[in-house]
């Protein structure tokens, strides 16, 4: 018995002085039963997938696709329409135009043959008659029907004799000295011009009056006796 205790003894000693063999293995059964969590920052730099795709990276369904295209080919229609509208338009407002002044020349001519007609009837009255009063008359009469009838045009005669020179009406083709009218007076025409509105159909040729220089009446020096 004395033999057999010692052995005893010695197991009851190595299992007392080896607690961590037991520690060990306790914790291998652990580990396979409850395996470990992997630390956030291995998860994070593992490169796997964290959440769902997000929505706006997925591809657009077939009929998103379709109603694109149709949108696109609505609006290229709208604007081919819109271009064929505005050509239309240009070329219309284009023939009215021409049809407005071919209108107006139209008014002007009517306005005009009643006193070509006289004129015409007027110059054949004064191959038939030798009375140069009869005659003189009748192309006054004709004379101012037709100032009469460019007034219901619009167009009146430019004013000219006795009027101060103005450059956007008058045109001056000569100056005179004179004392006899101030500088930059009218003295004469040449050429009537004409208006309509506010729009100048023809100037006016006129000669202008410019004053004479200081000394051009007295005498000159070194002339005197």
């Amino acid at each position: 018995m004395e033999a057999v205790r010692p052995i005893g003894e010695r197991l009851l000693h190595d299992r007392v002085q080896r607690p961590e063999d037991q520690h060990c293995e306790c914790d291998d059964e652990h580990d396979d039963r409850h395996p470990r969590r992997q630390p956030a920052s291995d998860a994070a730099g593992s490169g796997q997938a964290s959440g769902p795709v997000e929505a706006g990276e997925a591809p657009a369904p077939a009929s998103e696709r379709t109603e694109a295209k149709a949108e696109l080919a609505r609006v290229k229609d709208t604007l081919l329409r819109t271009a064929a509208d505005f050509d239309n338009f240009r070329k219309r407002s284009r023939r009215e135009m021409e049809d407005a002044r071919r209108g107006g020349r139209e008014d002007l001519l009517r306005a005009l043959l009643p006193v070509f007609d006289n004129l015409e009837r007027a110059i054949q009255s004064a191959q038939r008659s030798s009375d140069v009063k009869a005659m003189t008359e009748g192309l006054a009469m004709v004379q101012r029907q037709f100032v009469d009838a460019l007034g219901r045009e619009g167009i009146a005669r430019v004013a000219t004799v006795g009027k101060a020179f103005d450059p956007g009406v008058h045109e001056a083709i000569q100056q005179v000295e004179t004392a006899d009218h101030p500088a930059g007076t009218i003295i004469a025409e040449v050429q009537p011009g004409y208006t309509q509105g506010e729009r100048l159909l023809r100037a006016a040729m006129v000669v202008v009056a410019r004053a004479k220089p200081a000394d051009a009446d007295g005498e000159r020096p070194g002339e005197a006796n």
